[in-house]
């Protein structure tokens, strides 16, 4: 697998105690963690991807990261491909809101899937998951995203592996579902053209999705729904 683009819709809708959406266009890079992209210097400042920006210990690669975060699961990756979804570090600047990993074995049967969730503050917690055959897992909430929702109900997910196609999808639900978050797209090659276009049709593409965030954060507000005071982060990963 070589290196591609995924031009993405994400779509948010908040059912409850009132409903909002919106919606917006980016990319994200869709990287097989054995065969990271090998960019020319002068292309680098628009596509950094860095162990540092996610799970584990920054001084490891992310191949290492994730291999003893499932490790620590007690599912062993040695020999098996692992892909990732995440957004790139963008003239220094980098936001991941989910970044996703689907984990094969030796055997290059699929064994787990890794959501690495970000909020704004600045803190990441991490989803080890066991999709069945329809791609689809559930997770109890562990981890304070929205300062508008607090750390309790459950993620049902559905986080089929990409092909030509991206469609992920996340209900948070309580009683019922209270939102639903939809990431869809066309996986293209990433080439240095590619590269190039998405950076001027949709420029600083992280700092956009941060801002685009607070803004909807900031209308809600207005709107009258209280803030609810956020929780400590959980340990996210164990030790072999």
């Amino acid at each position: 697998m070589t290196a591609r683009l995924v031009y993405t819709t994400i779509d948010h809708v908040r059912h409850t105690p009132v409903h909002h959406r919106f919606r917006y266009r980016s990319y994200s890079w869709l990287v097989d963690l054995d065969d990271l992209p090998r960019l020319p210097r002068w292309l680098r400042p628009l596509a950094g991807l860095r162990a540092a920006d996610h799970l584990g210990e920054p001084a490891r690669s992310l191949r290492q990261n994730i291999d003893d975060f499932a490790a620590g699961h007690g599912i062993d990756l040695t020999g098996g491909r692992v892909t990732m979804l995440t957004n790139a570090r963008v003239l220094g600047y980098v936001f991941n809101p989910l970044t996703v990993y689907w984990c094969r074995d030796h055997r290059d049967i699929p064994v787990c899937v890794v959501a690495e969730v970000h909020n704004t503050y600045g803190e990441r917690y991490s989803y080890l998951l066991r999709t069945d055959s329809r791609s689809r897992a559930t997770a109890t909430k562990q981890f304070y995203v929205s300062p508008f929702n607090d750390v309790s109900g459950e993620y049902r997910m559905l986080l089929p592996e990409p092909g030509a196609d991206l469609h992920l999808s996340i209900v948070l639900r309580r009683d019922r579902p209270v939102l639903t978050a939809s990431v869809s797209g066309r996986c293209r090659p990433a080439t240095t053209g590619a590269i190039l276009r998405a950076a001027a049709v949709m420029p600083l593409a992280p700092l956009a999705v941060a801002a685009r965030i607070r803004v909807q954060g900031a209308r809600l507000w207005l709107r009258g729904l209280p803030v609810v005071p956020r929780t400590p982060v959980p340990i996210e990963e164990p030790s072999r």
